[in-house]
């Protein structure tokens, strides 16, 4: 594969989930990415999730298109390995506490030394400096420490953590957004540089003008479920076969289609009517509408009658919807890729489609350290170098 990316190398030193997809995103348009793992506690990743016959199923994605290595750090031969890898790379992704490379040898000074140009993410829950820097965190802590938790769930329930990961997946778009623009810094200039990531941070900045709501009003967003505080109706809604939509009427056309089609076009030439804001101090009469036209049809008829209007409606799909839905289909938003060890898999596809440097999942997720000895070799490691550096368990 030749990509965007091609001649970019990435030593990704994280594990789990942010700094990781990070360096897959980066991966998927083409970088070289040397997963570096350490050699008896792999990416406690491969142990997440659903497997078959032994073999992980989350990893074939998040460790795709990655040349997988073991090194022991914390030992003095380890870490000197690294510094030659990095020596060659263009990309450092790692996420041990603050302080950890630094007890190793490993800190940015020293990498900088041996690479000037080479760009250091540093991926944590808190930041490199600060009162909470050292403490152990996850991007659950982070979507609780955010705000997002806070408004998100029924009024009278409590706060709601998504089942998934939100914040680290927030996360790795900003880390590998962050290097694209160090690697341009670099490449004009020959300086690297550090990217200290926090993964409290990008999940705030994703929850809108709700800092400046507070600093200036002082207003507190509350919890309202599924409606919205700037807009209705918006909502899901249960038909009459018992599927749920989601319906949005972000913009003011949308919001007059869907209210004229489920019959209650008096609205519309109310005042309160003619912004979102507005019609939020309403939102009880309008989901009534809303709901009560729905609830009484099918999940066809509501969707035929919303596309024959051209308002804004979404059915709500477990994943086995989302494996036979047409659109998904029709963008090849679901890969099938071969795999080593379980034959043809789906898995998402790169994340967009570019009309002159398309991306590319070039394998799925590989072994525990299966390309060692390649990448040793590039170092001009010999075979029986290898087997000394096994036997002393540096890799």
């Amino acid at each position: 594969m030749t990509g965007p990316l091609d001649g970019v190398r990435v030593l990704d030193v994280s594990t789990l989930f942010a700094g990781p997809l990070a360096a897959t995103f980066l991966g998927d348009f083409g970088a070289d990415v040397i997963k570096v793992e350490h050699p008896r506690h792999p990416d406690a990743s491969r142990g997440h999730g659903p497997a078959k016959d032994g073999v992980n199923l989350w990893w074939k994605t998040l460790g795709r298109g990655k040349r997988t290595t073991t090194l022991d750090l914390s030992q003095a031969e380890g870490a000197a390995l690294l510094l030659e890898l990095a020596r060659g790379a263009d990309v450092l992704i790692e996420n041990f506490r603050p302080g950890t490379l630094e007890r190793w040898g490993l800190e940015p000074a020293q990498l900088h030394e041996a690479n000037p140009a080479l760009v250091i993410a540093r991926v944590t829950a808190f930041g490199q400096s600060g009162p909470m820097a050292r403490q152990p965190g996850f991007g659950s802590i982070a979507e609780a420490m955010s705000g997002f938790a806070a408004i998100t769930g029924e009024p009278d329930g409590p706060p709601i953590l998504p089942p998934f990961g939100l914040a680290d997946g927030i996360t790795a778009l900003a880390t590998a957004y962050a290097c694209a623009i160090a690697l341009r810094h670099a490449e004009r200039t020959g300086e690297g540089q550090v990217i200290d990531m926090a993964i409290i941070e990008p999940i705030l900045m994703l929850l809108g003008g709700q800092i400046t709501a507070f600093d200036q009003l002082g207003l507190v967003q509350p919890r309202v479920g599924n409606r919205s505080v700037n807009n209705a109706p918006r909502n899901v809604y249960r038909t009459a076969d018992g599927r749920w939509v989601a319906v949005s009427t972000s913009s003011q056309s949308v919001a007059e289609r869907v209210m004229a089609l489920v019959g209650r076009p008096d609205v519309i030439a109310e005042p309160w009517f003619a912004s979102g804001r507005t019609r939020v101090e309403h939102v009880d009469e309008l989901d009534a509408a809303v709901g009560g036209w729905i609830g009484e049809r099918t999940l066809a008829e509501v969707v035929g009658e919303f596309e024959r209007v051209e308002a804004a409606i979404g059915v709500v799909d477990d994943i086995s919807g989302v494996m036979a839905n047409p659109q998904y289909a029709s963008l090849g938003t679901i890969l099938p890729i071969h795999d080593a060890e379980l034959g043809e898999i789906r898995m998402q596809n790169v994340l967009f489609r570019m009309s002159a440097t398309p991306g590319e999942v070039r394998h799925t997720g590989r072994r525990h350290g299966e390309d060692t000895d390649a990448v040793l070799a590039e170092l001009g490691i010999t075979p029986e170098q290898a087997r000394a550096l096994r036997q002393r368990g540096i890799v």
